[in-house]
């Protein structure tokens, strides 16, 4: 028997649905929302631009607003719909006057045709305490894919007090742009596929990269596993640098000096020349370096090896020198609370600084190895994609695959390429081969800093 509390409740329930007419009964079923109309106009801030040919001589405003920017202005957005753009410029308040040109490019990344349309526009002084917006006209397109839109003035003066652009008319229909503070392009992932029997049993990885691009700012790491990463950067027009690091344990996020002692890595050993120190803002940990002046074009090997110690685990970096045939020691780290192998192996390509973003970063990466304790290589053929947040929605120039016995990866320029987070790629071609056991370097032990 039902309680009679559960009778009278339907009894009513019964009794008001038989009440409602037919035509009322329709208006309560539910209805397919409609299709969202695509946005008809977009504003980029002039913080989002990029200063050309020199990314550094521009300042910011939280605002928004961009006070000074030297050379160009580079707007990069994604057009949906060919056909005519009307511009709008939102400048600061007391603005000097200045002849501005304004041109539309079809960006080479999408391979369209290179036809530029421009405008001059006067732009007079503005004494007012508020904004003041000026119309630059329109310009069109043929093509729809990513655009570059060009500010600068007749005369190369510095551009003033600009707060935003404004976009409309029918090419703004549907367009996409990044309008957030952040301009570095996606960081982009390879998760490389261990056999399942083997995800615990890694002893060594060995990985081999040859990047294509070099743009200031580019970080291209080629060994990197949950409790650390190594691999090549370029941190400014004369450096670059081969860089290995170890998170501590722990969940501190930025500050090293608040890490307990008994959750730091401690340095083990380095290599000549490698200077080492700690870090933090990205978690916390011990960070190494060696400035190495490496080259678009060339391959490059790296390797990784992990040993075990009771809670612990002493991880090390080599990389090796074509000139002298040798491994060289980069540095040795023991992690606390760890006592596992290598896990989690993966390579990445990255933009660290945002002042450059637009700029393609593109490094292959191939011959990838895993080595077991018991001493057998294992061929790492197969990988998934991932991207960070920022590529989900703001940043889709962001791409991988495969070509030939290599995959890559590829983000910034702002070009059509743009690989799902969550593929797979596989390399059909022979993997090469791993290091010879006749050359493999020794894990150093305690107190061989400076050693090789």
């Amino acid at each position: 028997m039902f309680p009679s509390r559960w009778l009278r409740t339907t009894s009513i329930a019964c009794a008001l649905a038989a009440a409602i007419p037919p035509a009322a009964a329709a208006q309560t079923r539910p209805t397919v929302p409609p299709t969202p109309t695509p946005p008809t106009s977009l504003t980029l801030p002039a913080r989002t631009g990029f200063a050309h040919p020199d990314p550094t001589r521009m300042t910011r405003s939280p605002d928004g607003s961009v006070p000074r920017c030297e050379g160009q202005l580079v707007f990069y957005v994604h057009l949906a719909t060919p056909g005519m753009l009307t511009l709008h410029l939102h400048r600061s308040p007391n603005a000097p006057a200045m002849r501005l040109r304004t041109t539309l490019t079809p960006h080479p990344g999408d391979g369209g045709p290179q036809t530029e349309t421009e405008t001059e526009t006067d732009l007079r002084a503005n004494h007012d305490h508020d904004q003041e917006l000026i119309d630059l006209g329109q310009l069109g397109t043929t093509t729809p894919g990513y655009h570059r839109i060009t500010l600068e003035t007749t005369d190369s003066s510095p551009l003033l007090a600009l707060h935003s652009l404004e976009l409309s008319g029918p090419a703004a229909t549907g367009a996409r742009a990044s309008t957030v503070e952040r301009r570095n392009a996606s960081s982009v992932h390879l998760g490389y596929d261990v056999p399942p029997a083997h995800r615990d049993d890694i002893e060594w990885f060995y990985c081999e990269i040859t990047p294509r691009t070099d743009p200031l700012w580019t970080y291209y790491m080629a060994t990197g596993w949950h409790r650390g990463y190594f691999g090549m950067q370029v941190n400014s027009p004369t450096e670059r640098r081969l860089i290995f690091s170890v998170w501590d344990a722990g969940d501190e996020a930025k500050d090293r000096d608040k890490v307990a002692d008994d959750d730091r890595v401690q340095l083990v050993a380095k290599g000549e020349g490698v200077h080492v120190d700690g870090f933090g803002n990205e978690g916390t940990g011990g960070h190494s370096h060696l400035v190495h002046d490496w080259n678009v074009g060339d391959t490059f090997r790296f390797l990784v090896h992990a040993r075990p110690d009771g809670t612990h685990t002493t991880y090390t970096g080599w990389f090796w020198f074509a000139e002298t045939r040798e491994w060289r020691l980069i540095a040795s780290f023991r992690a606390p609370k760890d006592g596992g192998r290598l896990r989690g192996l993966y390579s990445f390509n990255e933009n660290f600084s945002g002042a450059n973003g637009d700029l393609r970063r593109d490094c292959e990466f191939g011959n990838v190895w895993a080595r077991t304790h018991t001493g057998e290589w294992l061929p790492l053929r197969s990988a998934r994609f991932t991207h960070d947040g920022h590529g989900s929605s703001e940043r889709l120039d962001r791409s991988g695959g495969v070509r030939g016995a290599r995959f890559y990866l590829r983000n910034g320029g702002f070009d059509a390429a743009s690989t799902r987070a969550g593929t797979r790629m596989q390399i059909q071609a022979a993997p090469g081969t791993p290091p010879a056991v006749e050359e493999m370097p020794t894990p150093p032990a305690a107190g061989t800093a400076s050693k090789r």
